[in-house]
């Protein structure tokens, strides 16, 4: 037991390490748990979760790769594809099938495999899958169009990649084997429908409950988290491998039912799975032999990956998409982002045993194949993704953009110094008057209410990496912050000093639901725009060697407000009256001056 829980606790670690030098060092997070793993297992020896834990090997990552495909599925609102439906539609039937069909082709002329094995090996690499894409996607900040086609083809196409596989395996059952017949292939098909009533039936009652008050808030997560295990586990006992399509079909009723709690519920499975993906890839990849990696560098499988790469995958898209609007340059960037992932590395190890055990002898090699595929995919998508993007015009990644909540004349202002530096703005209100001032300015700016669900399909928020929320209503400001904490975190949410003795008064509103606080704490919203009505304007300051921060400093007026500086590697820092602000040689540091 004080081992196992040893083995347990070190995985978590290395998968939560890994995450943090991701971010830290701004690499591909699944690269990064890739390399760990492999070095903690195979190179040096130091763990082999699938020997360690067990029996208990295989249903963990089935159960945490089912948690993690309904995550994902909670993302796939109808709204978001307006607009997108036939490319969508097409890459993931018709785009599916020709992957298929060519993977199969390739699995059997270049690496060799008897055509059973290749077909069921073809039905496996279809998938790219949400624990690879979602992760690639926040690292590129790709536009949403483009953002939108690879997340719904990752998350939808992923269980249907696995029923694929059992379908091929059946089939070829039924077609070599005596004992077998077509009602075999009958029963695969009738599972696959009743998991998918099971998802849908779960997702109804789950989003109804919710809706009608008979769960309390507490308790919503839990049962969902449980509702997901039990779709899947229920599934799967019908008929292994259709638990995925379950908890896919789950989470896509929860998501369209647009029930007002799925915000939380969202927040909650994202941070689970980014845990589980974190722990599967420490575990799938630490379990690996040395054999199995030595195995990769035979000239079959390298040429069998590169056909993957270079031809199956941009054929497919450009295929499957004819007649479509999606643009040229959109059917490129999908053509090369398709990495593999969890289900390809789970479901190619069952079947490598499954079909050896019926006599298959090359399937041996399926797992050797799989992750050489993985790996070639996730490092070659993983690092080209964000260059490729900004090459194509797909990326909005340039400096970090604030998203300003709140139209008035310091604001208006404010956007509009932000906009001549080039660092994307935008002005957002419920105000068709308050938004007058943005107009006047000629300013980026959108009417509408920002806590509205509608925003997240009427408003790009991909190039904001701030909200700052400038009303004057002090309540509002905090209850803004707190909404956006789970997506922007706290560190990027700024709000105006409280104004205490005009309107609210929430000098003791707790710090775990207000953002920072702007400027010197005691510029209020009033204080501000009587400033700008007095003629104060917005002065950019060059920081140099020769006038270093300090000079800057000493020379400014008593009544001048520090706003922000903006780091000569692209970066924004805003003042606030809890963190001590110095800029280097190369910053620009944005004052309120007379």
């Amino acid at each position: 037991m004080d081992n196992l829980l040893m083995v347990l606790m070190l995985i978590g670690f290395l998968g939560v390490a890994s995450q943090w030098m991701a971010w830290r060092f701004r690499l591909p997070a699944i690269v990064m748990m890739s390399i760990v793993g492999l070095l903690a297992g195979p190179i040096l020896g130091v763990i082999n979760p699938e020997q360690e834990l067990g029996d208990l090997y295989g249903p963990m990552i089935s159960i945490a790769v089912g948690i993690i495909l309904f995550e994902g599925s909670l993302n796939l609102d109808f709204r978001e594809i307006k607009g997108m439906r036939k490319p969508v539609y097409r890459i993931v039937t018709i785009g599916a099938f020709l992957a298929w069909i060519f993977g199969s082709l390739a699995a059997h002329y270049v690496a060799g495999l008897s055509w059973a094995v290749a077909f069921v090996i073809g039905g496996i690499f279809i998938v790219t899958g949400p624990t690879v894409i979602l992760p690639l996607l926040r690292q590129a900040k790709l536009k949403p169009r483009a953002a939108a086609v690879l997340k719904w083809e990752g998350i939808i196409v992923d269980p249907f990649g696995a029923l694929l596989a059992v379908f091929a395996f059946e089939f070829i059952k039924f077609l070599t084997m005596t004992d077998v017949t077509y009602i075999a292939v009958l029963l695969f098909l009738g599972a696959s429908v009743i998991a998918a009533i099971i998802g849908v039936i779960l997702g109804y009652g789950i989003g109804w409950s919710f809706e009608n008050g008979l769960v309390p808030e507490f308790l919503k997560s839990p049962v969902v988290l449980v509702a997901v295990i039990l779709a899947f586990a229920l599934s799967d006992f019908i008929m292994h491998e259709t638990g995925l399509l379950a908890v896919t079909v789950m989470g896509m009723t929860i998501a369209n039912m647009h029930i007002t709690s799925i915000g939380d519920m969202r927040h909650f499975k994202e941070n689970i799975s980014i845990l589980l993906i974190s722990v599967i890839f420490i575990m799938l990849t630490a379990s690996l032999t040395r054999e199995t990696l030595l195995s990769i560098f035979t000239w079959e499988i390298i040429v069998f990956i590169l056909m993957m790469l270079f031809v199956i995958r941009p054929l497919t898209i450009f295929l499957s998409t004819i007649g479509t609007n999606l643009e040229f340059r959109e059917k490129l960037l999908v053509g090369w982002i398709a990495p593999r992932g969890i289900v390809a590395l789970t479901v190619s190890a069952y079947f490598a045993g499954v079909l050896t055990e019926a006599g298959f002898e090359d399937a041996e090699i399926l797992t050797s194949l799989t992750f050489g595929l993985v790996f070639s995919t996730v490092v070659a998508h993983g690092f080209t993704i964000g260059w490729l993007s900004r090459k194509l015009g797909l990326s909005t990644e340039s400096k970090p953009g604030v998203l300003m909540v709140g139209s008035n004349k310091f604001s208006a202002n404010l956007a509009k110094t932000l906009k001549e530096l080039n660092v994307p703005v935008l002005i957002m209100d419920a105000s068709w008057s308050r938004l007058s001032h943005a107009k006047r300015l000629d300013v980026p700016h959108e009417y509408g209410e920002i806590l509205s669900e509608q925003t997240d399909y009427q408003v790009d928020m991909t190039p904001y990496e701030y909200i700052i929320s400038l009303t004057e209503y002090d309540s509002y400001n905090t209850l803004v912050s707190s909404t956006f904490k789970p997506t922007f975190g706290r560190e990027h949410l700024f709000q105006l000093p409280l104004q205490i003795n005009q309107g609210d008064t929430l000098e003791d509103v707790s710090k775990h639901i207000s953002g920072n606080t702007l400027f010197d704490g005691e510029v209020t919203w009033t204080k501000l725009n009587e400033k700008i009505n007095q003629g104060y304007k917005f002065k950019k300051t060059t920081i140099t060697k020769d006038y270093p921060y300090k000079n800057f400093l000493a020379d400014r007026e008593e009544e001048d407000v520090l706003l922000l500086i903006i780091r000569s590697g692209g970066g924004l820092d805003f003042y606030s009256p809890t963190v001590e602000m110095v800029a280097d040689p190369g910053d620009q540091v944005i004052s309120l001056s007379k």
